[in-house]
């Protein structure tokens, strides 16, 4: 019937590809090539049946959505200060939602982006979801905060130097004169977790020595996986003299484990963290640690993001911030044993 919303058919038509493939494409999955995405994107606009997008930045973009997980650890705390600062300076305002919260659905977040058409929206977590092609497709841009990105997609992403940061990491140690370092990644699958494990099995390989893997736990960037791990890795009947964890707040989980257990830091064991929060120096001893900086990455975020908004996707797709080793007093040489 004239002036009906367009099928799925006849964007299939319009595009010159089957109705799977559009359902596909609408729903984000990465077995769609990216030309052939792009191919429904412009049938789906054409037909009207979904809105173009226009970059410029109208009054209506006036909210950008920050979707975080880990509310409440020292490290979202940066990140919301450093993107609430930088909306701010361009006169947006910050609507922020926790992704680990109980209940919470990913869709039903999407959905409530679409329905008030926020400016765009900044991902940082690593939860993964198909459905944040939706937001693309409607003209809500997307920025990545070091979180689960999909390869090929063209959405932007800002991080920092994970590989060098772990790497930097393990060779302090290494340097020390250990030769049986743990360690404690971050959550499974994700690139940030991949990044520092393979910064970590580099520095251990320039150094003759073979990554073990009785010596690598995956962690979740939390205390507990920090906990978790600490006691596998202690429970060896050979342990590590040394543990890399992936996060400051695995850090702080084994340093309970090793006070539970009447270990001394660094005296009988050398802990490395990742992040350098504040928790680093209220910590006892103070940690040694990975600096990224938290606040300047989620600046940078909020800029592509309004780069994006008023020119169109923007040219870098993915912008890496240093990071940096800071020595307390947390590592020292390896214990006779």
């Amino acid at each position: 019937m004239a002036g009906s919303r367009p099928t799925l058919a006849d964007i299939a038509e319009a595009a010159g590809v089957s109705v799977p493939t559009v359902s596909k494409a609408i729903a984000g999955r990465s077995d769609v090539a990216q030309k052939t995405r792009q191919r429904v994107l412009e049938a789906m606009h054409d037909l009207g049946y979904l809105a173009r997008p226009t970059w410029g930045g109208g009054d209506r973009h006036g909210v950008i959505e920050l979707l975080i997980g880990g509310i409440g650890s020292l490290w979202a705390i940066e990140i919301v200060r450093g993107a609430e600062d930088a909306a701010a300076r361009y006169g947006k305002s910050l609507v922020l939602t926790n992704a680990n919260r109980e209940g919470f659905s990913i869709d039903d977040w999407i959905d409530a982006t679409l329905s008030h058409k926020a400016a765009g929206a900044i991902i940082a977590t690593t939860q993964a979801s198909d459905g944040f092609a939706r937001l693309v497709a409607a003209g809500i841009p997307i920025v990545r905060l070091d979180s689960l990105g999909v390869a090929g997609t063209g959405e932007a992403q800002v991080g920092a130097t994970n590989w060098a940061g772990m790497r930097s990491a393990t060779q302090h140690l290494l340097d020390l004169g250990h030769t049986r370092i743990g360690l404690i990644g971050g959550k499974p699958g994700t690139p940030v977790a991949h990044d520092r494990f393979e910064g970590y099995s580099a520095a251990l390989r320039r150094a003759g020595i073979p990554v073990d893997p009785a010596l690598t736990f995956d962690g979740d960037f939390m205390v507990a996986g920090g906990e978790a791990g600490a006691q596998a890795l202690l429970d060896l009947e050979d342990p590590p003299t040394a543990i890399a964890a992936a996060s400051d707040l695995e850090a702080m989980g084994v340093y309970h484990v090793a006070q539970a257990r009447g270990l001394r830091i660094p005296d009988d064991l050398s802990v490395v963290g990742f992040d350098d929060t504040l928790l680093c120096e209220y910590l006892s001893p103070p940690l040694t640690t990975v600096r990224q900086p938290l606040a300047q990455m989620a600046e940078q975020t909020v800029r592509l993001l309004m780069d994006h908004i008023h020119d169109g996707p923007p040219a870098h797709s993915r912008i890496e911030l240093s990071t940096v080793l800071v020595e307390r007093s947390s590592t020292g040489v390896p214990a006779q044993r």
